[in-house]
């Protein structure tokens, strides 16, 4: 009688499969490997050699707290003569004496997650146990069977592997970027992308039933939606939009998702604070990718938060231009959400390809806060029935903005000139590029066009499809070249009168500072012309100085201004409002690289940049992201004082 089959160890290939499945950066000591791909696996017998004939290997990867073959958490599964299309298996590929060199197969819509992989060796009647190791399963944009299916090569690499990318934000008619450093390869993150998972209520409540559901991008995509938002969970951003961040870190600090992941599992899952949109939206991403499904950021400037769902975010103002309440439903200048690749079985054809997923908490959805994922095509058809949240969605792109005009007896008169269209420039980050890619055109049909009409009528969006009001009077906001953080500049209310008469008005101007998120601060800068004389088929072009002595204390972190103009025809009780928010520039971070760079050696690195205020400086530092830095390298202490107008500089090895 044959002996026992005992094996001395198994090696996992980690190079060889870190490099076939794209985890290269994942497997340093472990195994992560993506699903419905075959991975290696060479198993060393001592004693003597593995002989099909007398011996029998059966496998066993379990994933979870209850793992159970009705809900995929578990498999079992014999050595086969052939790989078997959308099943587990072990196939050998090549044996030289006491060493078995396999291929090891999981199906396209496996639970991703962490896997414990074992062998049963039986020989006759006899039979040992090993524990070959631990891996984990990962979504596969490379598999055409898997949900999350990308066949484009270089878009793969942009929206699963790319760690860094570009965020926009600033105004509709100053769109700036910010570098972003997803990080999702480096040390520690895919264990707290894991522990994301398993802190959420879902897999508390039943883990057997979350951790089958994890086979679904629909369903994870949803889960990390909540959790990167803490409000219902032990999730990791606390929001804050009041601009008194003193016992946390200011969301505009931030520079990538990595030390905000740390933070969040070094303090016991406690909630980081603070964040705001597009930190939201960077987190998610990151674990999204991490996880494998692609993603991207997205930005939509004129954002609109409708809470009631009927698609109008109506405005009441005074005589004098001042807006009389604020309201939580508002237009922000830009919000941000991500986008992730996946199909939908559970809809109907053509609503597979991109979804829209926003985590930055506004309203609840099914009693959670999280919205998503709705296809963009849903948004751009006007199918609001579409799980999940299309309405929601549909409103941030298409809400209707009107104007009301208080009179002094209490009755509200319309203002004529439509100042503000909702859901422009959606912008995100080219493929390969470090540009701007708008992609407005994937939530919206043409303005005016039959398709946008039909998109309405679909939407029973009754507002946009009554013909607007036109006037012989037309006014907007025009800026000046220069607007830089720290100068004085001007701003112009442009007027047209476009009638063969003559008019007699009152003009109003008002400059106020304004988060991105519509909260409006002080005034910097007001005009009241009360009888300005419009003559026939006239323009007239109005100034209002804005000086940084009025805006410098106020100024949030967004660096916004909003101007509004409001032009009063008492006569024929016509009132024009008009308004533009400015994005101030901050001055330009330098990086300079001393000396050539070469693998293993030291490298310095110079960040610099010029004082653009009056006033000197004190107590600077610039923070640094990116993989190999330590904590003490990420910041880099300016020598005091930077003087106004004057260049600061610090360098980093």
């Amino acid at each position: 009688m044959a002996e026992d089959l005992v094996l001395e160890k198994c090696d996992l290939e980690l190079e060889a499969n870190g490099r076939d499945h794209h985890t290269a950066g994942l497997c340093q000591g472990r195994l992560v490997v993506r699903r419905g791909q075959p991975f290696w696996l060479t198993l060393h017998f001592t004693g003597r050699s593995y002989e099909s004939s007398v011996d029998s290997l059966t496998f066993s990867a379990v994933t979870g707290p209850d793992p159970s073959e009705e809900a995929g958490t578990k498999a079992r599964f014999s050595l086969s003569s052939a790989v078997e299309e959308g099943a587990w298996t072990a196939v050998v590929m090549d044996q030289q004496d006491s060493v078995l060199s396999l291929q090891l197969s999981t199906p396209p819509n496996a639970p991703v997650g962490l896997y414990r992989l074992s062998l049963e060796a039986s020989t006759g009647y006899q039979g040992s146990s090993f524990v070959l190791g631990h891996f984990t399963l990962l979504f596969n944009s490379w598999c055409p069977a898997d949900a999350v299916y990308l066949d484009s090569d270089e878009e793969r690499r942009e929206y699963v592997l790319s760690q860094q990318g570009f965020i926009y934000q600033g105004s509709v008619k100053f769109i700036k970027s910010i570098p972003w450093n997803f990080g999702q390869f480096e040390d520690g993150i895919l264990d707290i992308c894991l522990m994301l998972l398993d802190r959420n209520p879902k897999f508390l409540k039943d883990a057997c039933r979350d951790c089958s559901s994890r086979s679904n991008p629909i369903y994870v995509g949803r889960v990390v939606s909540a959790m990167v938002n803490c409000n219902d969970d032990q999730g990791v951003l606390l929001g804050r939009w009041d601009n008194n961040y003193k016992d946390g870190i200011s969301p505009m600090f931030w520079i990538g998702s990595v030390d905000i992941l740390r933070r969040w599992k070094t303090s016991g899952c406690q909630r980081v604070k603070y964040g705001q949109c597009w930190v939201f939206a960077a987190v998610a991403c990151t674990v999204l990718r991490c996880l494998g499904i692609p993603t991207r950021v997205v930005t939509n400037f004129n954002s609109a938060h409708d809470q009631n769902s009927n698609l109008l975010i109506e405005y009441v103002y005074n005589k004098f231009g001042e807006i009389q309440k604020e309201k939580s439903e508002m237009i922000w200048n830009y919000h941000c959400w991500v986008e992730s690749w996946m199909s939908r079985p559970d809809l109907q054809p053509g609503y597979e390809g991109w979804q829209a997923l926003d985590p930055t908490p506004q309203e609840k959805s099914e009693g959670t806060y999280c919205c998503g994922p709705v296809p963009v095509r849903a948004i751009k058809e006007g199918d609001l029935s579409t799980k999940y949240d299309a309405a929601f969605v549909f409103a941030e792109v298409n809400a209707d903005v009107v104007n009301w005009i208080q009179q002094d007896d209490g009755s509200l008169c319309k203002s004529t000139n439509n100042s503000q269209t909702v859901g422009m420039k959606i912008s995100t980050k080219s493929v390969g590029r470090d540009e701007r890619e708008d992609i407005t055109h994937n939530y919206k049909y043409p303005e005016g066009s039959p398709e946008e009409r039909e998109a309405f009528r679909k939407a029973n969006h009754l507002n946009k499809l009554t013909e607007k009001e036109e006037t012989g009077l037309a006014m907007r906001i025009r800026v000046s070249e220069s607007m830089s953080m720290g100068s004085d500049f001007d701003v112009f209310a442009y007027i047209n009168n476009n009638t063969s008469e003559s008019h007699s008005c009152r003009l109003l101007l008002h400059a106020r500072t304004v988060s991105y998120n519509g909260i409006l601060g002080p005034e910097c800068g007001t005009k009241d012309l009360l009888n300005l004389s419009l003559e026939p088929f006239s323009e007239k072009s109005i100034p209002l100085r804005i000086l940084y002595e009025k805006y410098c204390e106020c100024l949030t972190e967004s660096n916004l201004i909003k101007v509004r103009g409001l032009l009063v025809e008492q006569a024929a009780n016509n009132y024009l409002l008009a308004e533009r928010d400015i994005y101030l520039e901050n001055p330009e971070i330098k990086i300079r690289i001393l000396g050539e760079p070469k693998q293993n050696r030291k490298l310095v690195a110079e960040a610099s940049l010029r004082n653009p205020l009056t006033v000197p400086l004190l107590g600077c530092s610039f923070t640094m992201e990116g993989a190999g830095l330590t904590e003490e390298q990420k910041v880099m202490d300016v020598p005091d004082p930077v003087e106004a107008g004057e260049g600061g500089q610090a360098a980093a090895s």
